[in-house]
């Protein structure tokens, strides 16, 4: 896209939105790692979703093309977002335990809270490292070492264990407690909670499986089949609106994979949020296998 164009549509953008809705946004594309301004952001999943349909438009209908777009768009927009901050939050809950460990073995080897953290930078923790290099960096500027996992814990308040887990330190740390002994008991919490999410994860496997098979397969396909066989039935003086039924049977498989997402999210993570990215999946494949089984010619009629 020209920088003229780029640079206007983002303008635009930034006119239309609230100020205060679009710096939440922004903190939502910072924290994805995006970059990307929120305004420019969303003007590239706009012109996305708007090529995308204007290629399915040229296929299929002009429904088929609003639900590309709009899929293509929230996507974009909120979904992959969303997606890049939960694998970087799992990835960090992940690596958590062993920070703490090594934190309690470097205390016990005789150096200062605040070394420890500067000697944490070095290893290999993935986004957890890049997390404890901005900490050590801002008590290098003169914050304390306190105010400055304040930050940390601030910054990843989404995550329930990384921030209960770093608030306990610091009061931990302002009281004068044995850190060592405080780590090592946060870091087995920390990987308890672990377990007990991977174990519900597993539990809710086949609620899940069920969810996804019946609102992103099977219903969609019956649904399909049974549009074909009202338009098989159109003859003579019976005639059914078969263009208008077969809208209102896509909206109907849209819905139906919106709400089996939403409850996916809640079953699997406890949270209506965690559900959008499941939503997504399953209008996508509801789509697919509706429009699939919408088109097949049935042997007979």
């Amino acid at each position: 896209m020209p920088r003229g164009i780029s640079s206007i549509s983002t303008k635009l953008v930034e006119k239309l939105l609230p100020e205060k809705w679009l710096k939440r946004y922004e903190v939502l594309v910072y924290s994805a790692g995006i970059n990307f301004l929120a305004a420019e952001y969303l003007v590239v999943s706009f012109l996305v979703g708007i090529i995308v349909a204007l290629i399915v438009d040229m296929f299929f209908t002009a429904a088929y093309a609003a639900v590309a777009f709009l899929a293509l768009f929230f996507g974009m927009a909120f979904g992959y977002p969303h997606w890049k901050i939960n694998k970087r939050i799992e990835e960090m809950e992940r690596m958590l335990p062993d920070a703490f460990f090594y934190l309690a073995s470097s205390l016990k080897a005789g150096i200062s809270f605040s070394e420890a953290l500067e000697e944490l930078t070095t290893t290999k923790l993935g986004a957890l490292t890049e997390e404890f290099k901005k900490t050590v960096a801002e008590i290098k500027k003169g914050r304390s070492t306190a105010d400055a996992l304040r930050a940390f814990a601030v910054r990843n308040r989404k995550s329930t264990v990384i921030y209960r887990s770093i608030m306990i330190i610091i009061e931990a740390l302002e009281r004068g407690a044995p850190m060592s002994d405080v780590l090592v008991f946060v870091g087995n919490d920390v990987r308890e909670i672990l377990r007990i999410k991977q174990e519900r994860k597993a539990s809710t496997g086949m609620q899940v499986m069920f969810f996804i098979i019946t609102s992103g397969a099977i219903g969609p396909l019956i649904l399909g089949i049974v549009s074909q066989v009202m338009k098989a039935m159109s003859i003579g003086e019976v005639t059914f609106p078969i263009d208008t039924i077969q809208t209102i049977l896509l909206g109907f498989v849209i819905l139906q994979a919106i709400v089996s997402g939403l409850g996916i999210g809640v079953i699997r993570e406890g949270t209506f949020s965690a559900g959008l990215k499941y939503s997504l999946l399953l209008v996508v494949m509801g789509v697919v296998v509706f429009k699939g089984a919408s088109s097949f010619q049935l042997g007979g009629f």
